[in-house]
């Protein structure tokens, strides 16, 4: 059987594979089998934790929003169903936003969303 030493692709590929791993620990950025494990670990993880972000997100939006609709006495779905009636077009990022960093425009909508 012939001696296959692995030309321009194979060196490409692997080069794909190592640059992705740089910063890893140990033989993880250097040896290409171990590497292989590593990115493939590691983008299975990003994939699966860029969906769970939008998740993470949204109950923290809730959170935030159900703490301000508190102090202005009312529950979250309270305050959320008296949106929806009054058609108000913020959305629970944006809500979240108001709570946080301007409490007095959101004790504003309150006020209006108890009338």
């Amino acid at each position: 059987m012939p001696r296959v030493k692995g030309g321009y692709k194979t060196r490409r590929r692997r080069k794909k594979i190592l640059q992705r791993a740089k910063g890893y620990y140990g033989a993880k950025s250097r040896l290409y089998r171990v590497a292989t494990e590593a990115v493939d670990k590691a983008l299975s993880y990003a994939y699966r934790d860029r969906r769970a972000k939008k998740r993470e997100f949204r109950s923290l939006w809730i959170v935030r929003i159900n703490a301000a609709a508190r102090q202005g006495g009312l529950s979250y779905s309270q305050f959320m169903s008296g949106l929806k009636k009054a058609d108000s077009p913020l959305n629970r990022k944006t809500l979240a936003y108001l709570a946080y960093n301007d409490p007095a425009a959101f004790s504003q909508l309150i006020d209006s969303v108890k009338q």
